[in-house]
């Protein structure tokens, strides 16, 4: 199936004369990357060194951070990190709990970085779509609207039948599909839309993360989703911008606060296109991970874990000692073209 839209703006890309390849953009500095992959011309300036939102060697600690702030209103990196979506609830006949959804594909602008503006397409409107959350045995049913311009589908990492996979059921502009399945198993799973061509309806934002509670949950802990993921902002099939949740450096500007021995556990998926892998690393402290979350033992204890597309970890830890932290993509390319961040121990 042809993406014309994705055809006629490489056109304008290319017609204005703006295609900069990544590499370029490194050598140029990031805070000019940004501005030639926005179609911008941007000086080359370093981040301030009082900035109030974090350390300035943060800032600087990769070259050139991103400066100027996102507009939050519409998708806050920060809310997202932490907002799980549980449906609405209803107790069946037979014990089981039903979790209702109803989720919609748009097209719309978003901003990955400042000034940088992205032709996506989205999940009720947001990169990444919301974090559905359920517990084993759940039923599920989502009510599923095409309000975009192409053809479009979910399609649901884990068990279901044939007719509920996302994949043939293609569902066209302005029509309504109802999957419904049993959420299991009971792991860290993760949703996107399955038209060809596949790499340019996820590239374009239709994907999200669905997390499946063991029936006896899991320990407490202060729990976030991170989603890495990155944007071809020129449409060169090369990504010219990274990201653990869509905002280029939003918390590396933002540090996340986590207390001092507090369990930290991350919900981390990789959905980057373009990348063979993708990876996560963190400083001052290892942690246990829990490949695909679909077992209670963990199978591994280390600071950097490397992820092919579609494939997920939960990781948890905690910090011995105050002060901020760094984590970030183990690709410095990648680090140095926005996905960096901060947590902030206190």
């Amino acid at each position: 199936m042809r993406d014309t839209e994705g055809d006629e703006a490489e056109s304008v890309v290319k017609k204005t004369g703006t295609r900069v390849s990544r590499r370029g953009l490194l050598k140029a500095g990031t805070v000019a990357a940004f501005g030639a992959a926005s179609g911008a011309l941007l000086p080359r300036v370093r981040a301030h060194e009082g900035h109030d939102h974090g350390p300035a060697g943060a800032m600087n600690h990769f070259g050139n951070a991103s400066v100027g702030e996102v507009d939050t209103r519409n998708f806050d990196p920060m809310q997202y990190l932490k907002e799980f979506d549980y449906g609405k609830t209803t107790t069946l006949s037979d014990g089981r709990t039903l979790r209702e959804y109803d989720i919609s594909a748009v097209d719309l602008e978003i901003e990955v970085a400042p000034g940088v503006k992205f032709p996506a397409w989205a999940y009720n409107g947001r990169v990444p779509g919301p974090t559905l959350r359920a517990t084993e045995g759940d039923v599920i049913r989502i009510r599923f609207t095409n309000a975009g311009a192409h053809p479009h589908t979910i399609h649901f990492h884990g068990f279901h039948q044939a007719n509920m996979d996302g994949v043939f059921e293609l569902v066209d502009r302005g029509e309504t599909f109802v999957y419904e399945f049993i959420a299991e198993p009971f792991g860290l799973h993760l949703y996107h839309c399955h038209t060809p061509p596949l790499k340019r309806h996820i590239h374009k934002g239709l994907y999200g993360v669905f997390i499946v509670d063991p029936p006896g949950g899991r320990p407490p802990a202060n729990e976030m989703v991170m989603m890495m993921n990155a944007f071809d902002t020129n449409f060169d099939n090369e990504n010219e911008i990274y990201s653990v949740n869509t905002v280029a450096f939003h918390y590396l500007h933002h540090p996340i606060k986590v207390k001092l021995n507090e369990l930290v556990r991350v919900y981390l998926v990789n959905i980057t296109e373009f990348d063979l892998i993708n990876s996560f690393h963190t400083h001052a402290t290892f942690f246990h991970e829990y490949r695909t979350g679909t077992k209670l033992e963990p199978d591994n204890f280390t600071d950097t874990i490397i992820l092919g597309q579609g494939e997920r970890s939960i990781v948890e830890f905690s910090y011995r000692y105050p002060g901020p932290y760094m984590f970030h993509a183990h690709v410095s390319e990648f680090a140095e073209l926005g996905w960096s961040g901060m947590f902030e121990v206190v």
